[in-house]
């Protein structure tokens, strides 16, 4: 009896971190990824408590190699300040020791990626999947845009907020939507962004909220370059169509594919618009921007979410399953909790057919787990933003109320039985 092969289909943090999990507890695996290599943007990324402690559990060297690829706080603590009004700090809510930490996206993604071994070929470049085909009792066979084909017991797709597995597996119907909030990003050298911002807003991580939109700073680059993101409200519907690259819910254009959002060239003076009448020091963070930034478009699965993460063998995870706008720095951290959770059952699972009631147990098992935790951080995201764009002024203008308002929810994410997670999805999978 050997443990199924598994086709993941997606090479990002989601699916390296299912791989990796799966190589070390002796899974075969294959990741078939749509782009030529693995790239991500020099855009950065916090990951939180709950997904160190998920990646400790999925194997140490992910948490090791975590490490040597993040910036060091400059202080442990989330600090939002009034950009608005008054420019005073509201609210302080402490990481714990070295909590939250985080880098450019490039460099831990990079550093991910060579725990993989380079033989075996267990990732495929250039692999746009195309069409999945399930019939009991034989493999799963995914064909892909040039011509090719490949086989596998069970498929997961880590494909995004624009998953092609969903699609093929759940219908159309069930697609991201706009959750009306684009982004502009950058990465400036600290020297620059001190001159801009001062000294201690550019040595530490910063949230700035008022009317309509939010900004969000943070040393990376250990600490040579600060990261910059600007969000603002858009009440109107999103145009365009294209092909996307999504991390988090965030999309970005680069080809033509029918159906498909995208973002193009923004101009900084939309955000210094949006910005007009705060404060200081927040029109020196929208100073840092480029010209013409790419604008990017936040969607998410709030509207239209699948009733499952399964169906026959092939399963969904992280942005696939359940993308959620970025404003609870939780949705690469879910990704990497699934993936732990599929790791830990598939290698459960010993099989020596393509078809097995203890697999399909065992990928139910992960979706009834994941399912309300998952599905509640879609919402809460979207909470989450009103609280920092003052939709209701009650809450976000009062650092009382908006204190209690967001500390619950970052909490819920944090402090998460992981063990608890993997015991419980074990007993639905043994029934």
């Amino acid at each position: 009896m050997t443990s199924p092969h598994v086709a993941i289909v997606g090479g990002g943090i989601t699916g390296l971190m299912l791989a990796i999990g799966l190589h070390a507890r002796g899974v075969s695996c294959t990741i078939y990824e749509r782009a030529s290599g693995i790239s991500e943007t020099g855009a950065g990324i916090g990951l939180s408590p709950n997904a160190e402690v998920a990646m400790q559990l999925i194997d140490p060297a992910v948490h090791a190699a975590f490490k040597s690829a993040i910036t060091p706080n400059g202080e442990d603590y989330f600090q939002w300040v009034d950009g608005y009004a008054t420019d005073k700090l509201m609210y302080r809510l402490h990481l714990g020791k070295d909590g939250f930490q985080g880098g450019r996206r490039s460099e831990i993604l990079q550093s991910w990626a060579k725990l993989l071994p380079n033989s075996g070929n267990i990732i495929q470049f250039g692999k746009e999947l195309v069409g999945l085909d399930d019939k009991e009792g034989r493999p799963v066979t995914l064909s892909f845009s040039d011509g090719t084909f490949a086989t596998a017991d069970i498929v997961v797709g880590c494909d995004g907020v624009w998953s092609r597995a969903r699609s093929l597996v759940f219908g159309d119907a069930y697609r991201a939507t706009y959750s009306h909030q684009y982004c502009f990003r950058n990465v400036v050298p600290t020297e620059t962004a001190r001159a801009a911002i001062g000294d201690h807003r550019a040595s530490t991580r910063f949230m700035y909220n008022g009317h309509g939109a939010h900004s969000i700073t943070y040393p990376v680059a250990k600490g040579a370059m600060l990261n910059i993101l600007v969000v603002i409200s858009d009440p109107g519907p999103w145009a365009g169509s294209g092909k996307s690259n999504v991390e988090n819910g965030l999309v970005s254009a680069d080809s033509d594919t029918a159906n498909r959002q995208t973002t193009g060239k923004g101009s900084r003076s939309d955000a210094e618009h949006a910005f007009r009448d705060w404060q200081a020091c927040v029109k020196g963070v929208v100073s840092l921007l480029p010209e013409e930034p790419d604008r990017w478009a936040i969607f998410d699965m709030l509207e239209n979410p699948v009733p499952s993460y399964t169906k026959g063998r092939v399963v969904l995870a992280g942005d696939a399953a359940h993308a959620s706008g970025p404003h609870l720095g939780a949705g690469a951290g879910f990704g990497i909790e699934d993936a732990l959770l599929l790791a830990t059952l598939l290698a459960d699972v010993p099989t020596g057919v393509a078809d097995s009631k203890s697999l399909h147990s065992a990928l139910q098992a992960y979706s009834d787990v994941r399912y309300e935790r998952t599905q509640w951080l879609v919402q809460a995201s979207r909470d989450a933003v009103d609280l920092f764009q003052w939709r209701d002024e009650a809450k976000g203008k009062d650092a009382e109320a908006f204190s209690r308002e967001i500390t619950w929810r970052f909490l819920k994410i944090w402090n998460y039985d992981m063990e608890g997670m993997l015991t419980e999805a074990r007993k639905l999978a043994l029934n």
